[in-house]
């Protein structure tokens, strides 16, 4: 008997769906390169090659007979630097005075304008190819004390290393500049120059006035009478006669140090000169009195030498070394690799931000001695 019902279907074994397609996202660049460092490793680089050489420089010059400092030396870092090559063996040593005299830290090394008068001092004298110092002043004075700490070391180096230093006055070289400018063997000023300025001034204000004005009144307890002294919130009465009177003896005998430096200076010069030195006029003392004189005054003062320009120091130092030619150089202050990485090891919170203006604007303190003209203070 036949079937009506359909064929049974062929078993071909279990179906199976084809497996799905997996799509890989695409690959990630890797991250380009910040040309940052590739700089920064540059400009180290390329410092440590500078510093290299300058290392090397140095060394030559300690082999050429210039006495090297040892690696723990804490003072300013010099090199040597030639500003005129005149084609000689022998040198004149150019020390600058420039701006304020002051004995306050100057740069970020830890460096006063007096440490680096010294190390430059001791460079020229160690040096036997120096024969002679030209000390370049353009300043209008400063602190008393830094001051005269410039007049010793200048006076001590002619004297120890038998060698004369020239003074070469710019535009200005009053009270302090010239206080360091006196222990020079030769003076030299144009006649433009401003100098003179023989003086010392104490600066400060009175603001009592203006503190009773808004209703201020200061609470002062004190060990002594004189304890407040110079200060500067008391009223006129409240200011004792004598201690205006010490204050004044504190100025006259300063100002009478001052007076001696010029005489013995001008008067030690003159016995080395001899005829050729400018002697100090009869009455040069009532010129002293804090007025600022031309260069050409005070050459007929017997303040100064001769009248001239750098060019005439120059002549007058080879004069005296007994030169023909030399070489002028200069003790630079060297910046290397060490330099480079206190600027980013710095931690001081009082970093400023300071302005070129042409000129340095004197930071006076209340009751301290200056020797500095007083058209700076104004």
């Amino acid at each position: 008997m036949e079937s009506n019902l359909p064929p049974a279907p062929e078993y071909k074994g279990p179906t199976m769906n084809p497996p799905p397609i997996i799509t890989l996202p695409p690959a990630s660049r890797p991250p380009r390169k910040s040309r940052g460092w590739k700089i920064f490793a540059i400009i180290l680089l390329v410092l440590l090659v500078l510093s290299l050489f300058a290392n090397l420089s140095h060394l030559t010059s300690g082999l050429a007979g210039v006495k090297v400092r040892s690696a723990h030396y804490a003072g300013p870092k010099l090199e040597e630097v030639i500003l005129k090559d005149n084609d000689s063996a022998n040198k004149i040593a150019v020390v600058d005075v420039e701006g304020i005299i002051t004995g306050q830290v100057i740069d970020r090394g830890g460096v006063s304008l007096v440490d680096l008068i010294k190390e430059q001092l001791s460079r020229a004298e160690e040096d036997r190819k120096v024969r002679a110092v030209l000390l370049r002043v353009n300043s209008p004075g400063g602190e008393v004390l830094a001051s005269d700490e410039i007049y010793r070391l200048i006076a001590k180096f002619q004297t120890e290393a038998h060698k004369p230093v020239v003074a070469s006055m710019g535009s200005l070289a009053a009270s302090g500049g010239y206080y360091v400018s006196a222990p020079c063997r030769w003076i030299v000023a144009n006649e433009l120059t401003i100098t003179g300025s023989i003086g010392v001034i104490m600066h400060g204000y009175n603001y009592r006035g203006l503190m009773n004005k808004i209703g201020l009144r200061p609470e002062v307890y004190k060990s002594g009478k004189f304890k407040d002294m110079l200060s500067g919130d008391r009223n006129d009465e409240d200011i004792p006669a004598e201690e205006r009177q010490m204050v004044q003896a504190l100025i006259d005998e300063t100002f009478g140090k001052f007076k001696s430096v010029v005489a013995e200076g001008r008067k030690n010069a003159k016995a080395k000169n001899r005829e050729k030195g400018n002697a100090l006029s009869a009455d040069w003392e009532d010129y002293a009195d804090g007025r600022v004189l031309s260069g050409k005054e005070a050459e007929k003062l017997g303040f100064v030498d001769e009248l001239g320009d750098f060019e005439t120091a120059v002549e007058a130092a080879k004069r005296i070394a007994g030169v023909g030619r030399a070489n002028l150089i200069q003790y630079q202050q060297r910046f290397d690799l060490a330099d480079f990485f206190q600027l980013f090891g710095s931690t001081d919170a009082r970093t400023t931000l300071k302005v070129d203006v042409g000129m340095d604007f004197p930071k006076l303190q209340a009751g301290q001695l200056y020797f500095i003209s007083p058209t700076v203070l104004h």
